[in-house]
């Protein structure tokens, strides 16, 4: 975790202190190095679920159940870290905190999508049916994600087409690709780290469940 959150700070001063300013959007768009970064690691988060979860369908390991838990829960926060900082950096640029266009509203639905994951995850006591159940949502809300992706190719939205992953080369000058690319390794360290923790609380929270059931 320590790593992982010196990395964040060297990432932030980065972006902030000695990355400059897009011309046309000037300071709003160093939110870029904030947002995209929570995007990727929620796609990650969710992407790591959905493989957990059909994994465990044929395996049945408790582990990947706790994984594909941890990781869901992780990526929720992120999306979250998405669907706020994607209004802010928007406001001063587009004018209004809100559009509902394709990628939007669908970044919007797979939030609640997983967050539907983890309510369910909470509603069903017994250990196997709610890795079942789980892993099938969590397999279903992952096919939403390409969509996300070519949502601004599919239709006529708003939201800007990727600068980096892009079929006409990178179109960003190095030192924002820089910038960049260290917060994306900064946010995946991070979401390594709340995973481990959250993992490792979920294997507590079973062992206590074992041993309560065993003692009865």
């Amino acid at each position: 975790m320590a790593v992982a959150v010196a990395a964040m700070a060297a990432a932030l001063v980065r972006a902030i202190y000695f990355t400059p300013a897009e011309r046309l959007q000037g300071l709003a768009q160093k939110i870029f190095y904030v947002h995209v970064p929570s995007a990727w690691v929620a796609f990650l988060a969710f992407g790591l679920t959905a493989i957990a979860g059909g994994v465990w369908l044929f395996i049945k390991d408790p582990r990947l159940d706790r994984f594909a838990e941890s990781s869901a829960e992780v990526g929720v926060i992120f999306t979250t870290g998405v669907l706020v900082s994607g209004p802010l950096w928007g406001k001063p640029i587009w004018g209004a905190w809100w559009v509902w266009d394709a990628r939007l509203t669908s970044t919007l639905f797979l939030w609640f999508l997983f967050l539907g994951y983890l309510v369910l995850r909470s509603a069903v006591d017994e250990r196997e049916a709610r890795a079942r159940y789980s892993a099938v949502v969590g397999i279903l809300g992952a096919l939403l994600i390409p969509f996300i992706h070519l949502s601004v190719y599919l239709f006529r939205t708003q939201h800007p087409t990727p600068v980096v992953a892009n079929t006409a080369g990178i179109q960003m000058p190095g030192v924002m690709v820089a910038t960049l690319f260290l917060s994306l390794g900064a946010f995946t360290l991070l979401y390594i780290a709340l995973v481990r923790q959250r993992m490792a609380l979920a294997a507590e929270r079973d062992a206590l469940l074992d041993a309560s059931t065993a003692e009865s």
